[in-house]
């Protein structure tokens, strides 16, 4: 069983001076989620080179599947591996 508590906080001043307070919380929000994205989408420029395994499964004349029995037509990660590493040598 889980319960929340809510904090209230008093604030007190002149309506101007409330929304003072108020738009600098606003414009800081801002700048935060602005500079996420940014720092996003830099990140999602940089692409790294395939390791030699990602390179081989990547090719479908690789992929060795399961012909029968319950995981049928899905990829034998492990024949695949041992292709892999023989051909490797």
């Amino acid at each position: 069983m889980t319960t929340e508590v809510d904090t209230l906080v008093r604030i007190e001043g002149t309506l101007d001076e409330i929304r003072e307070l108020m738009a600098d919380t606003q414009r800081t929000i801002s700048n935060v989620k602005s500079t996420g994205k940014k720092v996003a989408k830099a990140a999602s420029k940089t692409k790294r080179k395939l390791s030699s395994w990602q390179r081989y499964i990547k090719n479908k004349s690789n992929h060795i599947k399961f012909k029968r029995g319950e995981k049928k037509g899905r990829l034998d990660l492990k024949a695949m591996s041992k292709a892999f590493k023989r051909s490797s040598k």
